[in-house]
């Protein structure tokens, strides 16, 4: 099986700790949004990435390769089949993919993205009014949310957990990391997700590449 992208996307990054969690092999083959490489236009006829195949299946979108791997190797299970557990779980993974990503893609983009890929500089204000102005509420809101036991739902590792800490390390990679003094409970839940050996490896191969 084989996954197109880059593990500095957050959807990538979900997708390929998801697949340790799960104890299956990803070859992660790189490719960037918006490329024209017929390879990966195959997969993602819109250039989004994560594109993924399967053999001859292919699909793309983080969410939908993570459906179809859960119903192909359900063990261990990461999304619950009970309502309640379900909808909970699909909620956090659209918290995540939608909401924090949209603030976390402002400030990413223009700290890191713009200066050290594409050699031009970023909108430091855009980034700046991000991390002033949408940020706080998210981490407010998962200050309420996180609980004791270190997971979202049923007090275990789901994809809700995968996605929601992913985002969360590219905001690590511009220096923002949350407050453990006025957020110790957000703090606690979102380092200790991003400790799991299946995000662990990414985040160090990622910060040795961006420290070079």
């Amino acid at each position: 099986m084989q996954i197109y992208g880059s593990t500095f996307s957050p959807y990538v990054r979900k997708t390929m700790a998801y697949a340790n969690e799960k104890g299956l092999s990803l070859d992660l083959v790189q490719a960037m949004p918006n490329s024209s490489d017929p390879e990966f236009r195959a997969v993602s006829p819109f250039g989004k990435i994560p594109g993924f195949r399967d053999g001859d299946f292919t699909i793309s979108d983080s969410t939908a390769i993570i459906a179809y791997l859960e119903a192909k190797y359900p063990d261990p299970p990461l999304v619950p089949t009970a309502p309640e557990s379900r909808a909970r779980t699909v909620w956090y993974e659209e918290f995540a993919d939608t909401i924090v990503i949209a603030c976390m893609g402002k400030v990413f983009f223009n700290r890191v993205v713009a200066p050290k890929f594409l050699g031009r500089p970023g909108d430091e204000a855009a980034a700046a009014t991000a991390v002033r102005e949408e940020l706080p509420p998210l981490i407010d809101y998962l200050e309420t949310v996180a609980p004791a036991s270190g997971f979202l739902v049923d007090d275990r590792l789901t994809v809700a957990d995968i996605a929601v800490a992913s985002p969360f390390i590219n905001l690590g990679h511009c220096d923002i990391v949350i407050d453990a003094k006025t957020h110790p409970k957000a703090a606690a839940y979102i380092a200790g997700i991003v400790a799991r050996p299946s995000f662990a490896g990414f985040v160090a191969q990622e910060k040795a590449f961006l420290a070079r």
